[in-house]
């Protein structure tokens, strides 16, 4: 599986994307997320209004291997959640930048938010530093 990590995304090391267009930002997970859960079986989402904050978790991704928490990359209150993903989560490995999205919020302070996300280039040294 080709890795791809669009330089127009912002990434947390627990492998959470955020794509900020205004005051709107779309969530989701990485490539590198999708390819260590393997098979994705079930995904929970915060309903529409509620409040995220960073550092905290906003449900959970659900492989035949893990679970796992996810995070936001930015504090704000949900405005979409994409419920296509929710009823299929296993569509979400096939294009986890684009159609497999999980969350738009609209934030609250972007500046202040995205202090903890790395850019495309740090977040591809990271992981690859992790396989050395």
């Amino acid at each position: 599986m080709d890795m791809e990590y669009p330089d127009d995304l912002k990434y947390l090391d627990s492998h959470e994307y955020v794509r900020l267009d205004g005051e709107i930002a779309t969530i989701g997970i990485s490539a590198f997320a999708v390819d260590q859960l393997g098979d994705i079986v079930f995904l929970e989402l915060p309903e529409i209004g509620d409040a995220l904050e960073v550092g905290d978790s906003f449900g959970s991704i659900e492989s035949v291997k893990a679970v796992e928490d996810l995070h936001p990359p930015v504090s704000g209150t949900v405005t979409d959640r994409n419920e296509d993903m929710i009823e299929g989560p296993e569509k979400i490995a096939e294009d986890p930048y684009g159609e497999g999205w999980l969350l738009k919020v609209r934030v609250n302070n972007t500046d202040e938010d995205l202090g903890e996300v790395m850019s495309a280039d740090e977040y591809r040294a990271q992981l690859e530093g992790d396989d050395a």
